[in-house]
């Protein structure tokens, strides 16, 4: 049911980056990544053709992008902020490839740089306990065909739930939050294909599952439409004189910088406030030296002047540094810089 599922909100809509029969399909998720996301399974099912790349590099991916005329992938924004920034990507033709991105926000500032080149993109969203698929960014019917700026923020969030897939926001007391896209709830689901529990571990499994929904641990906010956005994981929300700053927000603002390749928020401890934001960034090399820490902490000043976001939400610091730790199926890895930046 799961590949039922992803085959007809992949396919059977009319919107952005559909997969059918006719594309040729290269994942960029690794197949112990929740089984490349599931999506093998619907090219297979679709008899698609499939083209699987081995190491990620992005000068052998861009090449086959070309050579062997692909036209759906799916990866984590640090491999699409990888390959987009290598110098082959300059000469390459990538505008007949389809990007669905997951596993971390993807952000303004990389959806802008992709749709410059051509590529299709949007988001999606699910966890390895959803198997993972639970949202996809679709666009609705009357949404089709307007200009890429009045869209883009549609495509950039976690999405519509998929067929079969049933979400609902809850407070701390266990009451549901309204669809009026500024409440905020922990992101909770029911769908056939949902972990049932944890290998051994009741307790966790218990609070996993309570009130007969999955609670994934994710705060998010959904609209009148229908449209979720996940704002932050719960052990990521930045607590500030007991008000919350999402660590996603202040990436998605400074991810629009033309300096910026990569960022990431987290909580500082600070003896007033308890906690402060504090915002790392990855320059990309043509900007190295030339651009400092005021000036892009000025810049969230000034997003924070247009209400973007509050005013205390604008970090005391931004630091800027070589590289950011990640994961092994490339997600920043905040665990590492929590430890580095208590």
């Amino acid at each position: 049911m799961h590949t039922q599922s992803g085959v007809i909100i992949q396919g059977a809509f009319e919107s952005v980056c559909r997969f059918r029969s006719n594309d040729v399909y290269m994942p960029l998720t690794p197949m112990f990544h929740v089984h490349a996301w599931g999506v093998p399974y619907g090219a297979t099912l679709l008899g698609a053709k499939q083209v699987y790349p081995g190491r990620y590099e992005p000068e052998t991916i861009l090449r086959l992008v070309e050579t062997e005329r692909v036209t759906y992938s799916h990866c984590v924004p640090t491999v699409l902020q990888m390959i987009l920034n290598h110098p082959a990507a300059a000469k390459a033709d990538l505008s007949h490839w389809k990007v669905v991105v997951g596993g971390a926000r993807l952000n303004k500032g990389l959806a802008e740089a992709a749709v410059k080149k051509g590529i299709e993109i949007y988001a999606s969203y699910g966890m390895s306990e959803t198997c993972p698929l639970a949202c996809r960014a679709n666009l609705k019917t009357p949404m089709l065909g307007k200009p890429m700026e009045e869209v883009l923020d549609y495509l950039i969030m976690t999405g519509l739930p998929a067929p079969f897939v049933y979400v609902r926001l809850f407070d701390k007391e266990g009451r549901e939050v309204p669809s009026d896209g500024s409440s905020p709830g922990e992101v909770c689901l029911r769908s056939p294909w949902l972990t049932e529990s944890y290998f051994k571990d009741p307790e966790r499994s218990r609070d996993l599952w309570r009130e007969g929904w999955l609670h994934t641990g994710d705060i998010g906010v959904m609209n009148a439409e229908g449209y979720l956005q996940v704002t932050d994981r719960i052990k990521d929300v930045i607590k500030t004189g007991g008000e919350w700053i999402s660590s996603l927000d202040l990436e998605n603002l400074l991810s629009q910088h033309e300096a910026v390749l990569e960022s990431a928020a987290i909580g500082v401890s600070d003896a007033k406030w308890g906690e402060r934001p504090l915002i790392l960034a990855v320059l990309k090399p043509a900007h190295a030296g030339s651009v400092g820490e005021a000036e892009l902490r000025q810049f969230l000043v000034e997003a924070a002047q247009q209400g973007k976001i509050p005013k205390y939400g604008v970090p005391d610091k931004v630091r800027i540094v070589e590289a950011l730790p990640k994961t092994s199926v490339g997600k920043i890895n905040k665990i590492a810089l929590r430890k580095e930046y208590p």
